[in-house]
């Protein structure tokens, strides 16, 4: 089959659209065709664990979870965006890149919980310069999460990067990289042994007095990552942008939308934009030379560093985190972290900072980030997770 160029539509950055961007910074978004869960279901809270990979029994197992003082089965902290991460808006025909996000979390999901979320469009910052694209706006928004009780479970800040497809193709800046990565059959072996070495702290506390500064947080792996990666992702309701849907469901909305969708040149099929994480002429499109990961997925990859760690009774804080650099399929990623700061906050909580990042088999770091996690306390008896606890149990 001959690869065709992609005909998604395209525009650049001018000074009529940053005016119109301008004018609506502070506005509040329709979430509806973004929306996927509603309900933290045994089976959604299921579907997003293993759509992330992260096989912590707190989040699937009645019989364990009962045990721990949840009392019950909760849902990763990161199951919020299997409800709903981002709203597709604004900037028609530019590119766009998640590019990091900020979010802070205050109380669990507990099966059965019922989320809503608000979506406000902040600001942006720029045009600016880009080693990508030549030149940049970053859209700046912020969702707030909310349970059927009206209590505030997390708010979350998050970064969109914008540009021009067609400067991003003149770029070309990774066509260098050689793709999908040539893995030999013994690095392939070792890497699932890696994967498969994750450990998980569950009901064996660790406590706050336990910690020293410069301690480090052990590893996860993930990949190499490929197709069904993404679609057990999109599976568990982690798309950040409009619902996948097909047939006429699909055609209805492109045709109010026309900027959500290409018509991919091999199968002549209509297909979302989001395609760029499965398609390589979507990717191509974009200016990149593969199809590529989401970037909240590496988030979610980062925040089961966390739990895994802190076990059954830490609680996550705060999680910030800076895409680096792409991921694309054939990519192994290596997670890791380390303390970087011990201290009791004012609110009494046992905190320690973390510093952590991703690197690919490339030796890049992909994403840095930084966490604040709330441990228990011998000294006080203490229990974040108890200050936290919300269920009728």
């Amino acid at each position: 089959m001959v690869e065709k160029e992609s005909g998604m539509i395209e525009t650049s950055i001018s000074a009529e659209l940053i005016e119109h961007m301008r004018s609506i910074c502070g506005l509040k978004l329709n979430t509806e065709n973004s929306l996927h869960n509603e309900y933290a279901t045994r089976m959604a809270i299921l579907k997003f664990a293993e759509g992330i990979g992260d096989t912590n029994p707190l989040w699937y197992d009645v019989e364990y979870a009962v045990k721990t003082r949840y009392g019950g089965i909760i849902a990763p902290p990161s199951f919020l965006w299997a409800c709903l991460s981002h709203v597709q808006f604004g900037w028609a025909g530019l590119g766009g890149f998640h590019s990091g996000c900020d979010i802070e979390f205050y109380k669990p999901v507990y099966l059965g919980d019922k989320i809503a979320e608000e979506v406000f469009y902040d600001n942006f910052e720029g045009p600016k310069s880009s080693s990508f694209a030549e030149e940049m706006v970053i859209d700046q928004f912020h969702t707030d999460y909310r349970n059927q009780k009206g209590d505030l479970l997390a708010k979350y800040y998050w970064w969109i990067i914008r540009v021009a497809r067609a400067k991003a193709r003149g770029k070309g800046k990774y066509h260098n990289i050689e793709l999908p990565h040539p893995w030999k059959e013994e690095e392939l072996r070792k890497i699932e042994e890696e994967v498969l070495s994750e450990k998980i702290r569950g009901t064996n506390p660790r406590y706050w007095e336990d910690i020293r500064e410069g301690d480090t947080i052990g590893t996860i792996v993930k990949g190499p990552l490929g197709l069904t990666d993404v679609i057990a992702f999109c599976t568990g309701g982690a798309i950040p942008t409009p619902r996948l849907m097909a047939h006429g469901s699909a055609l209805h909305q492109y045709r109010r939308h026309p900027a959500w969708a290409f018509r991919d040149p091999n199968t002549y099929a209509l297909e979302p934009i989001y395609a760029v994480h499965y398609n390589k002429q979507a990717a191509n499109a974009m200016g990149l030379p593969y199809p590529y990961i989401v970037g909240t997925q590496i988030h979610c990859w980062a925040i089961s560093l966390l739990t895994n760690w802190m076990g059954d009774d830490g609680w996550i804080k705060k999680s910030q985190t800076k895409y680096q650099k792409f991921v694309f399929h054939s990519d192994v990623v290596r997670f890791e972290g380390k303390i970087i700061r011990k201290y009791v906050d004012d609110t009494g909580d046992y905190c320690v900072d973390i510093d952590n990042y991703a690197v690919n088999q490339r030796q890049e770091k992909v994403m840095t980030g930084k966490a604040i996690v709330a441990l228990p306390s011998k000294a006080d008896n203490y229990w974040p997770v108890e200050k936290r606890a919300t269920a009728n149990i």
